[in-house]
């Protein structure tokens, strides 16, 4: 038996590790902060092949810290000013869906990263690594927020006019400025989407007791659904890469890949099913637009974006059907796999209608895209020239979400019926002797 410890003895050893609550807090800084660099590299990736670094006025790091903001679902407000005697206008609405998709995946990897080991989490941990990732996020937001400001002026293309313009006090500028309440609030939304998401399709989130018999019905579909949005982005992804090596335009191109590679590619996915958007262009602004949709939507008046339109200038656009085909057959076929093998074929349809109606709906609302620029006098016209410009692009919602609708219960049932040979998650089977009568 051993003795009591001697004075000069150690005694027990004890951790000397960061407490809990210190490395619960620095967890979820992490994974805000993860998010948060990934979004700037991509975000200033893109604007530099845009050409942005070359804007007057160190204007390049917030237009980085706008665009960071827009893509985290914060609002940036444009202003323009031409003195007394003349107004400028502007407004850009759009969302650069590369640097969005970038920070999000980052933001749920690190996130996970603490919780890969556990299958089950308790409601109050879990509520409490959401709340201080969230809270960090905003943070990060507000401190964002106060770089991205900036105030251009606009040359009218004449020294003279832009010499009496000086003079007159009407020479044109155009601005940006965070409106911080806007972005803390709709952020908020954002991160605890995200972190919802996260829950909902990954395997590996840990998931409360109470909310255990909900993953077989919820996350199989969910994860189709992420599985088809990243093999869209990849495909795209592989097409950019092409072009960049074939075409003569590599600045274009990887301007689209780092700001709106997302944003064409699942427009791919709403074209291929049967769905629509309605728009035109009038000047580009600047906007990295394909070659296609411009010659689509380049009229006076709104112009239908859907399959017919892009066939009537490249019939190679009918392979959109295809390629919606196949890639959402696998991905119910997935579902399916991942599902319980108890689950009838329709259960499968109806599930796979209604994940991919709720995707192709949101796909809808994040690709639309609302730009103009305008420079008047006296409040009367346009002064032409490259002075003024719009871009606009609205989806069709009804028409999406009844085609993910059709698609979803066909792709579905066919996705079901080719799962039926595959072992399911949890399924034991019998040997085929012991079958045997």
């Amino acid at each position: 038996m051993r003795g009591p410890a001697s004075a000069g003895s150690p005694g027990p050893v004890r951790s000397r590790g960061a407490p809990p609550a210190v490395r619960a807090w620095g967890q979820a800084l992490g994974a805000a902060l993860a998010g948060v660099v990934t979004m700037v590299v991509v975000a200033a990736l893109g604007l530099w092949a845009a050409g942005a670094a070359d804007l007057p006025g160190g204007a390049f790091p917030s237009v980085v810290a706008a665009t960071v903001l827009v893509a985290a679902g914060g609002s940036v407000g444009l202003s323009g000013d031409a003195g007394v005697i003349a107004e400028a206008d502007a407004a850009l609405d759009v969302v650069p869906l590369s640097v969005t998709l970038a920070g999000a995946l980052v933001l749920a990897a690190v996130f996970l990263l603490p919780l890969r080991h556990r299958a089950v989490a308790g409601t109050p941990e879990l509520l409490g690594r959401i709340v201080r990732t969230a809270v960090c996020w905003l943070v990060l937001l507000l401190l964002i927020s106060l770089a991205a400001r900036h105030s251009f002026r606009i040359s009218v293309g004449d020294d003279l006019a832009d010499q009496l313009g000086a003079e007159l006090g009407t020479t044109p500028t155009v601005g940006f400025r965070a409106d911080v309440p806007a972005t803390l609030g709709v952020g908020l939304l954002w991160v605890l989407a995200v972190l919802a998401l996260t829950f909902l399709v990954s395997r590996r989130a840990p998931l409360s007791p109470r909310l255990l018999h909900f993953q077989d019905s919820v996350r199989p579909p969910a994860f189709a659904m992420l599985l088809t949005l990243l093999a869209y982005t990849v495909i795209g992804l592989i097409v950019g890469i092409v072009e960049l090596i074939t075409e003569d335009r590599p600045a274009q191109t990887l301007a689209v890949i780092f700001l709106g590679l997302p944003n064409l590619a699942w427009m791919a996915l709403g074209l291929g099913t049967g769905g629509a958007w309605v728009g035109h262009i009038d000047k580009a602004l600047g906007l990295p637009l394909p070659h296609l949709l411009d010659q689509v939507l380049r009229t006076h008046g709104q112009r239908t974006l859907d399959l017919g339109s892009l066939a009537e200038h490249d019939r190679r656009a009918w392979l959109l059907v295809v390629l919606a085909a196949v890639v959402l057959l696998a991905a119910a076929f997935t579902a399916a796999v991942r599902s319980p093998a108890r689950l009838p074929a329709w259960r499968h349809a109806v599930e796979m209608a209604v994940a991919l109606a709720l995707t192709l709906f949101v796909v809808g609302l994040l690709t639309r895209i609302s730009a103009h620029y305008g420079l008047s006098v006296i409040g009367v016209g346009d002064l032409g020239g490259d002075l003024g410009g719009e871009v606009t692009l609205e989806p069709q919602l009804l028409r999406l979400v009844g085609a993910g609708l059709v698609w979803g219960l066909v792709t579905g049932f066919l996705g079901s019926l080719l799962a039926r040979r595959v072992r399911h998650p949890g399924e034991v089977r019998e040997p085929r002797e012991a079958r045997k009568p």
